[in-house]
């Protein structure tokens, strides 16, 4: 069954949910977020000034205000725009994973050159990003961009800790992202746990250099250091052929033709990875959140949807390039698709603290007894 509003079905979508009217979870839950309906007409001016505020003044004395990690994508590249505009001293961050595109390291770069913003790139060793690569694909777990996602913004906080930066900015916005479905990712980013016990399981090398979190550094940077994170662009009216012309028009921004099409390996995932080994098309959820936010019709999303998943000739050129990164035939790598799928709760994952380690139950219990007082 479809929801009759978007574009989730209950084949694709195990969670899904529909009300008497045919409406699913996630359309209700969009609908109902009343934050969504500010952000939907004129956003909220005075909270994103607020913020703004907040980061000036906090940023006095330093070099920087925050720090504001980039991908060459729209969200990232429109936020640093409007830090710009509201006259924020920003050390933009990009973290390289081996995959960008010849296009987004140009974006980037421009951006960096057009606001005149420091840029600091953290390149990881492509050696041990593909150990974690080909282990999460051994593994069968869904979410092998998680891999991206936990050290990218684990790296964010150290990148921040070495530039003395205690408020950090996300590109992040609820208009274009609220709908995802959870059966098609691993929601806790930041669950190292499960990415060291799938590396553990399936990997080949000792990770050194690339940033993976632990438990001393969650602590570190939650209590001591006390990293802030700030999602301005909720606070902004959000549409997204607007933005993309903004962009064009101001920064020479150049489109990709997809979201988080930045990354050759984001572009060969959703395009081929997930229709073809999960049987998801993850331009359902991302069109979805178009049509709830009134930016297009759901009879115009299923036209985008009619056509090709993928450019044939652009996906002949990155199955190439893929297999010959990860150093594999077009056989092996089918192989690797062709292995069990698995949970990623089939492995270790992030738990309560008590549950971990039950002897800082008393702890625990001291702390949450103070803070009531």
């Amino acid at each position: 069954m479809e929801c009759k509003n978007c574009l989730l079905n209950s084949l694709e979508v195990g969670e899904l949910e529909l009300n008497s009217d045919g409406i699913c979870n996630y359309c209700l839950s969009y609908r109902n977020d009343e934050k969504l309906y500010q952000f939907l007409n004129e956003g909220d001016s005075a909270k994103y000034d607020e913020i703004i505020q907040k980061l000036k003044n906090e940023g006095k004395g330093k070099k920087y205000d925050t720090i504001l990690g980039v991908s060459g994508g729209v969200d990232s590249s429109y936020l640093a725009l409007k830090l710009k505009e509201s006259g924020l001293r920003v050390l933009l961050y990009h973290y390289d994973n081996g995959w960008d595109s010849e296009l987004a390291v140009k974006n980037i770069q421009n951006l960096s050159e057009v606001l005149n913003f420091d840029l600091h790139t953290i390149v990881v060793d492509w050696n041990e990003f593909r150990d974690i690569q080909l282990a999460y694909l051994k593994a069968g777990v869904i979410d092998i961009e998680a891999i991206t996602d936990h050290s990218a913004i684990f790296a964010t906080k150290l990148v921040a800790k070495k530039f003395g930066i205690q408020n950090i900015v996300g590109g992040h916005n609820f208009v274009t992202e609220s709908i995802l479905p959870k059966s098609w990712i691993y929601p806790n980013k930041g669950d190292w746990y499960n990415f060291k016990d799938i590396h553990r399981k399936f990997g080949q090398m000792k990770l050194k250099s690339v940033p993976v979190d632990n438990l001393f550094y969650h602590l570190y940077f939650r209590y001591f250091y006390k990293i802030k994170w700030h999602y301005p662009l909720n606070y902004l009216k959000y549409e997204k052929n607007f933005v993309i012309q903004e962009l064009e028009s101001k920064i020479g921004w150049k489109n990709y033709g997809g979201k988080h099409y930045e990354s050759v390996w984001t572009r060969f995932y959703q395009g081929y990875i997930l229709p073809k080994r999960y049987g998801i098309d993850k331009r359902k959820a991302h069109l979805s959140n178009l049509i709830c936010s009134g930016q297009i019709t759901k009879q115009q999303a299923n036209k985008l949807l009619e056509e090709p998943i993928y450019d044939p000739s652009l996906f002949k050129k990155d199955y190439e390039f893929v297999c010959k990164k990860f150093g594999v035939s077009e056989s092996q790598f089918e192989e690797l698709l062709s292995l069990p799928k698995k949970s990623h709760y089939d492995f270790d994952y992030q738990k309560p603290l008590k549950d971990r380690y039950p002897i800082l139950k008393p702890l625990l219990k001291l702390r949450s007894i103070i803070i009531k007082k």
